[in-house]
């Protein structure tokens, strides 16, 4: 009985989508204790803005090389072959594994030596005495997208045998690396340490991976020729590698500008920047991960009723989900950040600045959520060129907009900036799919939409009647008086935004019962034997 779960849960989509929900979970929660643990030890200061800077350059390389290969053209290519032809598919997987290590340690080179002129670019505003540690940081940091590189497309090979399991749990042993350079090689080596953690981070994402492909039939081969399904994965890769050095350029711009700005401004946006992605992470890159393959298989067999229904039905779930949350986010902004936080060396005046800066963020929640699953159902396509276009668009927006916000409201400009181009990226890219595919089973999408809306505004409401009886109740001087006043606020909104979806008959949380009774019925069967 406890096999057919762990079946479920680890070869079938939904099993995978709550496989990798549930390590997502896990793995945030250990990045809540890693930056508590970042503001508490130097608050939002000069220190966290150059490590948080350091990363730039490291991500620039990786985000677009590394994941532009796995998102949009290694996994569509890599499953056909190797349901036709492993040893080929291991020969795929070999030959740009070489490639890519060879191209990346090239440029990771170039980056180390280029430091010192580059992270002036990318950081004008630091005073002289920040741009030699922020060298440090980086040349350090260079080295975990080696690691990164072999660890991804394992964990790509892993996603393309809908095989969740250790490919879900690699993101918390990343966080785990980063706590144990904040606690451990911080104290023994200095500053230093908090960069040598994200090395060892990117060492354990990839060592927790290996046990698992090898068990599936994969092993390395020192192959290096250029096969033709070597050269579509390039191909496909081009235009959404393309992509993605905008989006990361929009990155660097974004910090070259937040900079400039009060000192600890790149600290708060990064520390309002990880709170708000872990909706986003939790469930629209969760699910959006996990429905890929079924969206590549239902167009390989020219099912476009099946692609439709899937796409209809995931996209009314994160709505269902994702509304709420930003809502309550936003409502609950100040208590998030002062529970989880406000520690240490991390000030009332840092609370302040992240918690306006994390409502701005909640305001595009929905869209965050819903742009995987969008893109990726153009990825199922082979359009890599589409969505590309797309967030060029609203690349512009965003970098337009943060110098103009960010000049008359500071760091918030920037969030704000950043909600806007996300909200245009999610509805262009729904209009084109729409205008692609047709009918995307829009009267379903659309009922749902409005009864989401309507509930999760109800209960908002709710939830900011409840803050202020809380807030009378408890001492809002005091941890656990915050704690308590956000803990209750929160839960009487997701009891009546429940009780509301039920009452209006919401197929989505009829869903969620059928599917917890579905994989929770044979444990109650079980327990009751003893």
């Amino acid at each position: 009985m406890l096999r057919t779960i762990w079946d479920k849960l680890s070869h079938t989509v939904m099993g995978g989508a709550v496989l990798i929900t549930f390590f997502t979970i896990i793995s945030k929660i250990f990045g809540l204790v890693r930056d508590r643990l970042l503001a508490s030890y130097f608050g939002a200061g000069s220190l966290l803005d150059s490590y948080y800077a350091a990363f730039k350059l490291p991500d620039l390389v990786f985000n677009t090389l590394v994941l532009g290969a796995l998102a949009s053209a290694f996994i569509p290519v890599f499953s056909k072959v190797w349901h036709e032809n492993k040893a080929q598919a291991i020969y795929l997987s070999s030959s740009l594994l070489n490639y890519l290590l060879v191209f990346i340690a090239g440029i990771s080179l170039a980056m180390f030596f280029l430091a010192p002129v580059l992270v002036p670019l990318i950081a004008p505003g630091f005073s002289p005495e920040l741009f030699p540690l922020t060298v440090q940081f980086t040349r350090i940091m260079l080295l975990s997208i080696i690691f990164f590189t072999v660890s991804n497309i394992i964990g790509g090979i892993l996603n393309s045998l809908r095989k969740f399991f250790t490919f879900s749990m690699a993101p918390l042993f990343y966080n785990l690396g980063i706590i144990g350079g904040i606690t451990v090689f911080y104290p023994a080596v200095g500053p230093l340490g908090l960069a040598w953690g994200v090395v060892f981070g990117s060492i354990l994402h990839l060592v927790v991976q290996l046990p698992e492909v090898i068990r599936s039939g994969w092993h390395y081969q020192w192959h290096w020729k250029i096969t033709r399904e070597v050269k579509k994965v390039a191909t496909l890769m081009i235009p959404r590698t393309l992509g993605l050095i905008a989006g990361q350029v929009n990155q660097v711009v974004i910090t070259a500008i937040a900079s400039t700005l009060a000192v600890g401004s790149i600290a708060v946006f990064n520390l309002a920047n990880n709170l708000q992605s872990l909706p986003t992470s939790i469930f629209g890159v969760s699910l959006a991960i996990a429905i890929f393959p079924v969206f590549s298989e239902a167009l390989a067999r020219h099912d476009q009723e099946h692609f439709v229904k899937t796409f209809s039905v995931n996209f009314r779930r994160l709505i269902f989900l994702i509304v709420p949350i930003s809502i309550f986010i936003l409502l609950l902004r100040a208590q998030i950040v002062r529970v989880i936080l406000g520690f240490g060396n991390f000030d009332w005046q840092d609370t302040y600045y992240t918690a306006q800066t994390l409502g701005w963020f909640s305001v595009s929640l929905f869209a965050q959520c819903l742009t995987p699953l969008l893109a990726r159902s153009f990825y199922a396509l082979e359009d890599t060129k589409t969505p590309v276009i797309i967030s060029l668009a609203a690349i512009i927006l965003n970098i337009a907009g943060s110098i103009t916000l960010g000049r008359k409201m500071g760091v918030e400009g920037l969030a704000l900036a950043f909600s806007l181009a996300a909200i245009l990226n999610m509805l262009m890219l729904l209009f084109v799919l729409r205008l692609r595919v047709g009918n995307l089973d829009d009267k379903k999408i659309m009922l749902s939409v409005l009864r989401t809306g309507f509930n999760s505004l109800l209960a908002g409401g709710l939830v900011y009647l409840a803050l202020q009886l809380m807030a009378r109740l408890v001492n809002m001087q005091t941890f656990i008086g915050i704690f308590i006043q956000g803990l209750t606020a929160g839960m009487v909104g997701l009891i009546i935004y429940l009780i509301l979806s039920l009452v209006t008959n919401c197929q989505e949380v009829i869903f969620v019962k059928r599917w917890l009774m579905r994989y929770l019925k044979p444990l109650i069967k079980e327990s009751s034997k003893f």
